[in-house]
C-alpha cells in the first residue's frame, strides 16, 4: 500500500476558536491505483491531500497516515504555482537537481523544447499546466495528487490535460489521486471513489458501484447534479440547495442534514448506518 490513512483530522485554533475542517478521513492508496476524493468546495478535500505530504503548518493533526510512496503534486492554478520571473525550463530542471531532464520532460508531456526559454506568461493556462505535470514528474512520484487539475481551463484543454495525466500515469504504473466536484471526470478518470463532505469521507468504493447505486444523499445529489445530454435542452439542472456549514460549526448528527431532502429528526442526533457507506 503506497498511502494508509486512519481517521485522519486537521483542527486549526484561531483565538478562542476551534476550527476543525477535517474530521474523520481514512483513505487508502495502491500501487497503480486511480482513485478520486470527491466533493464541494469547503468539504476539507485539499487540506487531506496536503496532509499526505506533511504540508500542513500550524495545525492539531490526529490520526494515522502511513507512506510508503514519493508524493508529487499538480495544484488548481498553475501561475500561481509557477514562478512568473524564472524561465521554464529551470523551474522544472530545480524540481529534480543537477538532472538536466527539462526538455524531455517537456517532450512527455506534448510541449516544444522551445519552452525551456519561455516565461509562465508567455503560455497558455494548458500549457501551464503541463508545465506543472512536467514539473510532478521530475522526482518519478510513486504517487501523483492532482488537485483539480483543470480549473479555469475550457472544456477541450480539460480534457487533454486529464488524458495526458492518465496516459503518463499508465505507462509509469504510477498511483494518482484525483480531487474534484465532478462525477463526470471521475466515472472516467477513475477506479475507485471517495465521496467527501464535512470533513468526512461519507460514501466510498469501485466508482462504477458508487454510481450505480449511491447510497449517501449528497453522493445522490452529487450525480444528479451532472448535465446529462439525454434531457431536454431546457432543463433545470438539479442542484443541492445550501452550502456547506462552517469547520467551526459542522452541525449535530449527520452534517448534511440541513441539506437533506432525506432528512429525518433522528438525523440530527446521529449518522444512520443505513445512510452511509462505511
Amino acid at each position: 500500500m503506497l498511502v494508509e490513512v486512519e481517521h485522519l483530522k486537521i483542527a486549526f485554533k484561531f483565538e478562542k476558536r476551534l476550527s476543525v475542517p477535517v474530521r474523520d478521513v481514512s483513505l487508502k492508496i495502491a500501487e497503480g491505483e486511480r482513485v478520486a476524493l470527491v466533493g464541494e468546495s469547503g468539504c476539507g478535500k485539499s487540506l487531506t491531500a496536503l496532509a499526505l505530504g506533511e504540508l500542513v503548518d500550524r495545525a492539531i493533526i490526529s490520526g494515522k497516515i502511513k507512506r510508503n510512496a514519493k508524493i508529487a503534486y499538480i495544484f488548481q492554478n498553475p501561475m500561481q504555482s509557477l514562478n512568473p520571473v524564472m524561465k521554464v525550463g529551470r523551474q522544472i530542471d530545480e524540481a529534480a537537481p543537477f538532472t538536466g531532464i527539462a526538455m524531455r520532460l517537456l517532450d512527455a508531456v506534448g510541449l516544444p523544447i522551445t519552452t525551456v526559454n519561455k516565461y509562465p506568461s508567455e503560455l497558455s493556462g494548458g500549457q501551464q499546466q503541463r508545465v506543472m505535470i512536467a514539473m510532478a514528474l521530475a522526482q518519478s512520484p510513486d504517487l501523483l495528487i492532482a488537485d483539480e487539475p483543470t480549473t479555469a481551463l475550457d472544456v477541450t484543454t480539460q480534457k487533454e490535460v486529464l488524458d495526458l495525466i492518465d496516459k503518463i500515469a499508465r505507462e509509469r504504473k504510477m498511483a494518482v489521486l484525483l480531487i474534484t466536484h465532478n462525477l463526470g471526470l471521475v466515472a472516467q478518470y477513475s477506479d475507485f471513489v471517495n465521496v467527501m463532505y464535512a470533513g468526512e469521507i461519507v460514501e466510498r468504493g469501485a466508482v462504477k458501484d458508487v454510481l450505480s447505486n449511491a447510497r449517501h444523499p449528497y453522493t445522490q445529489g452529487l450525480i444528479a447534479a451532472v448535465p446529462r445530454l439525454d434531457l431536454p435542452k431546457d432543463s433545470p439542472l438539479a442542484e443541492i440547495p445550501g452550502t456547506v456549514p462552517a469547520p467551526w460549526a459542522w452541525p449535530s448528527g449527520c452534517a448534511f442534514h440541513p441539506r437533506c431532502p432525506k432528512a429525518m429528526e433522528e438525523c440530527k442526533k446521529k449518522v444512520l448506518e443505513t445512510c452511509v457507506c462505511k
